[in-house]
């Protein structure tokens, strides 16, 4: 092969690689014909720096976590809040508005033993935007939840976190929890974008 071809192809491929060439179109939440819910799982301050369980870099998450919400708000989206049971407050990123839905849980999956079923369905959502915290607890549970009921799923990974896991003695590092856990959700449950991917 010719070095001219070679420096061809190596230029294809490393444009491959950075997703330049190749990028996915963006999910337009507002203008397709799904109708579609935002929900935020437990971001709350127990999850923070102080709090009894801080997970690795919670503010990153909840940062765009809050531009999520700032979208949705801004196109008049259904929002809801869902807050684990026990007083611990949500986020001050991502404060509910008056008007917008807050549902208290007490178990991993939002739906168990709440409303949220109910309100979806009320409000003819078809399709929900999913992010928070911990990532391979109830962002995941309600995510496979979500889809069993019938809903199509998207969940926000740059907007989710969670923390360090052991297992005998290992250590499973945040990261690579959260990459196991969209692994395992992508293509089937769910379709895992960063924020960037939506619009």
């Amino acid at each position: 092969m010719k070095l001219k071809n070679i420096i061809i192809l190596a230029g294809i491929f490393l444009l491959m690689g950075t997703g330049s060439l190749f990028s996915q179109p963006k999910v337009k939440i507002k203008v397709d014909t799904l109708p579609t819910a935002l929900v935020l799982v437990d971001i709350q301050d127990f999850y923070f720096p102080g709090g009894k369980l801080p997970l690795v870099n919670p503010e990153a998450a909840s940062e765009k976590a809050a531009a999520l919400l700032q979208m949705f708000r801004s196109q008049n989206l259904t929002v809801v809040h869902v807050q684990h049971a026990g007083g611990i407050p949500i986020h001050k990123n991502v404060t509910p508005l008056a008007g917008e839905k807050v549902i208290t849980k007490k178990e991993a999956n939002s739906f168990n033993g709440t409303d949220l079923l109910n309100y979806l369905m009320t409000m003819k959502i078809r399709r929900v935007v999913i992010c928070g915290m911990q990532t391979q607890m109830c962002v995941e549970a309600t995510t496979r939840a979500a889809y069993d009921l019938g809903f199509k799923c998207i969940v926000v990974e740059d907007a989710c976190a969670t923390r360090n896991l052991k297992f005998g003695r290992r250590t499973i590092f945040a990261n690579d929890v959260q990459a196991g856990v969209f692994a395992l959700l992508d293509g089937y449950y769910a379709t895992v974008i960063p924020l960037a991917g939506l619009e």
